[in-house]
């Protein structure tokens, strides 16, 4: 079994306390002895999914929704994406009426078929006004 994680240092625990435990609940679940090798991932903003994972905690940590997307945004772009769409939607700052706020940095050439574009879609349950949506699209240039 393969991880790839943007904090490998939380995931082994001190003394790989915690990736020998990760061990013995997948042995215990499969019946199967298994090795798990954990790799780093170097540039965790180049990854839609890490960056939607962000933006989802500090949406429940009740941040500001405006400075979440812009500061995620910039530091895709200063990763070395070529672009960066980032749109949240449902009832933003507890509103009574939900609406969709997005932050666009750069191209994102959606109808281009060789561009790489990484997409990831996530939900973050926002303390009293229920599930706010991520949406997170990078460009990293053309296949």
């Amino acid at each position: 079994v393969t991880i790839a994680t943007a904090k490998a240092g939380v995931v082994i625990g001190r003394g790989g306390t915690g990736a020998t435990e990760l061990k013995e609940t997948i042995e215990k679940i499969y019946g199967v002895p298994t090795r798990v090798n954990i790799e780093e991932v170097k540039k965790a903003d180049l990854y839609a999914k890490l960056v939607a994972e962000n933006i989802a905690h500090q949406l429940e940590r009740r941040m500001s929704f405006r400075r979440a997307i812009k500061s995620a945004a910039a530091a895709t772009m200063r990763a070395g994406a070529q672009g960066v769409r980032i749109e949240v939607s449902g009832r933003l700052n507890g509103a009574e009426m939900s609406r969709r706020e997005k932050e666009v940095a750069g191209s994102v050439p959606l109808h281009t078929l060789r561009a790489d574009i990484d997409y990831a879609s996530v939900r973050a349950l926002y303390p009293g006004s229920g599930i706010i949506g991520i949406k997170v699209w990078i460009y990293r240039g053309e296949a």
